[in-house]
């Protein structure tokens, strides 16, 4: 595959008061957010608007009010010139299960323009990069779960554009599934120079994968900052220890230290180093047994309802929202996740 050309810090995607409404659904609420070249996680909970987004910024589906512009192109009225640059990988499959690989990618490519040789030169370099090449004579009916994802991601990037929009690109695969997927598409911006908008609802796949993060949830924007301030902000230091979990849960308070609790673990907001030091001493003094201390980051869920918590607050108060503070040590999800586990794995 050839390297993409991009400069660093031009926007590949801008949005202003983008909003998305029907009827009975507000599916994206005056979302402005600049997104520049490298690999761009977009994460919210099932029904956030990250698909809604996503078709908006191809042409496919007219924004209600605002704008958004893709590579410098309007999405309104050049919608033909954006798919031409931009490759999108579906959520779903979509998959014909009586062809090959091959026949599927050479199509794809001929549909973007390229020419019968260039097109099949392409899907054999293309195949070879999402470790297909082996099977590539095969009907996709056959495949497993993840190598049609990888056939989808193939497609996506046979006609060499300048951004990819991956939907959900590591659902239904296991987690050595996922890490290969994840990997891929990592190696899109390293390797070739692909910018890459890519949407989960899982932050712990997105922060091993992506340089910036973007959190939306109901359609609004939460948070928009590069990975490793998203990770720093939201860190928390899991402990769990054999008895006495109250007892050491007051100490902690008295040090300072905010603290929740899932289940029988603490989880202690990260003042700092010397938040592990505090936690080490008063596990010492206390003669408990420390089963585990490990770093780990806040659910999404918790994400959105501690953003929910300020914006409610503001609302009565007649003011903004207050600046997201996480760790409040409830755990309760906001509705809106309550239809699944939005998570993190331990770090």
């Amino acid at each position: 595959m050839a390297r993409a050309t991009t400069v660093e810090g031009v926007t590949v995607i801008a949005t202003e008061g983008l909003s998305k409404r029907y009827p009975r659904v507000t599916a994206l609420d005056r979302l402005s957010v600049d997104i520049t070249p490298g690999v761009t996680g977009l994460v919210g909970a099932n029904g956030a608007g990250k698909s809604t987004l996503i078709k908006i910024l191809l042409g496919l589906s007219p924004a209600s009010e605002g704008t958004a512009r893709v590579l410098g192109l309007d999405v309104a009225t050049e919608g033909s010139a954006i798919r031409e640059r931009v490759g999108y990988m579906p959520e779903h499959d979509c998959l014909p299960p009586d062809v090959s690989a091959t026949e599927f990618v050479v199509h794809m490519a001929r549909m973007s323009g390229l020419p019968p040789a260039a097109a099949r030169e392409r899907t054999a370099d293309t195949l070879r990069h999402v470790g297909l090449y082996e099977e590539r004579y095969r009907p996709i009916g056959g495949y497993s779960t993840g190598m049609k994802q990888r056939v989808k991601l193939a497609q996506a990037l046979v006609h060499d554009p300048r951004l990819v929009l991956l939907d959900e690109p590591t659902n239904g695969l296991d987690p050595v599934g996922r890490d290969e997927m994840l990997g891929l598409i990592r190696r899109v911006h390293t390797d070739f120079g692909i910018s890459v908008l890519v949407t989960s609802h899982l932050l712990g796949e997105l922060e091993r994968t992506c340089d910036h993060v973007v959190v939306i949830d109901g359609g609004r924007l939460l948070r928009s900052s590069s990975t490793s301030d998203f990770t720093q902000a939201t860190a928390s230091l899991a402990v769990e220890v054999t008895d006495h979990e109250d007892t050491l849960l007051a100490r902690l308070t008295a040090a300072g230290l905010e603290v929740g609790t899932d289940g029988r673990l603490l989880l202690v907001d990260i003042a700092g180093e010397e938040t592990y030091d505090t936690v080490r001493d008063a596990v010492v003094d206390l003669g408990v047994g420390l089963v585990r201390m490990e770093q780990r980051r806040h659910r999404i869920a918790e994400i959105f309802r501690d953003t929910d918590r300020a914006g409610d607050t503001a609302d009565r108060a007649g003011g903004p929202p207050a600046p997201h503070a996480p760790g409040t040590g409830d755990h309760t999800q906001h509705p809106a996740q309550q239809k699944e586990a939005v998570g993190h794995d331990a770090a």
